[in-house]
């Protein structure tokens, strides 16, 4: 089985299941990714493959970018990995693989195919991010009320101290600061469909990120 793909996220829409009920779905383009390093113990200490995801133009590539993969460039092309560019790869992940199967090989292509006997999955992406946001947007407060004598603090968070003992805002008190933007990891989804010739995955619920930002998925341990 493979260790993980990577992936971008098209948008969310919904389709029906046999018995006509509506199921809401994240639509995932994974793959082709490319194979650019296979770490071993006896090298690297760990085993783990690296993968690249998404061509990047050779304008846009520094010097080390584009030795990483200088080795099987040739090979990618014409296996129309890097069709949308000719220098190396956007995004760049490793997965672990300790325990695993046979390892693949260096310049491999993997495809949503890989994902055909798959059930459920974890996804990791980079959370929507929000910016500098209050109590009641961030952390779900429900603000102060709106009776007789309350002016212009209906959105605030109330009393964040205590009295002289012991006089300090404890560390890990909800208050207002920056909301999202952050890696995040939503495990055991549902796979419920498989596009290997488009390489898309439909995946039951919402997935972090915007569309059109970067996710890695991987097949769930947790059961």
């Amino acid at each position: 089985m493979v260790a993980g793909l990577l992936g971008s996220k098209v948008g969310m829409t919904q389709i029906y299941d046999a018995a006509g009920a509506e199921v809401p779905v994240t639509v995932v383009k994974v793959g082709p990714c490319a194979v650019l390093q296979v770490r071993t113990v006896a090298k690297d200490g760990y085993e783990a493959v690296q993968l690249g995801f998404g061509a990047k133009p050779r304008r846009l590539c520094s010097r080390s970018e584009s030795g990483h993969v200088a080795g099987v460039l040739s090979g990618l092309v014409e296996k129309s990995v890097l069709s949308g560019g000719d220098g190396a790869f956007r995004f760049v992940r490793e997965f672990r693989t300790e325990g695993g199967g046979a390892q693949p090989a260096v310049g491999d292509v993997l495809t949503a195919g890989e994902f055909a006997e798959v059930a459920h999955v974890d996804v990791t992406g980079v959370s929507k991010g929000r910016g500098f946001a209050g109590v009641m947007k961030r952390h779900n407060f429900g603000g102060v009320c709106a009776s007789h004598g309350v002016k212009k603090v209906h959105r605030s968070g109330g009393s964040t101290g205590q009295s002289t003992d012991p006089g300090k805002v404890f560390k890990g008190t909800k208050m207002p600061g920056r909301y999202g933007g952050k890696r995040a990891t939503v495990r055991r989804m549902k796979v419920v469909s498989v596009d290997a010739d488009r390489n898309l995955l439909l995946i039951r619920g919402a997935v972090p990120g915007f569309s059109g930002g970067y996710v890695m998925v991987r097949p769930t341990n947790c059961y």
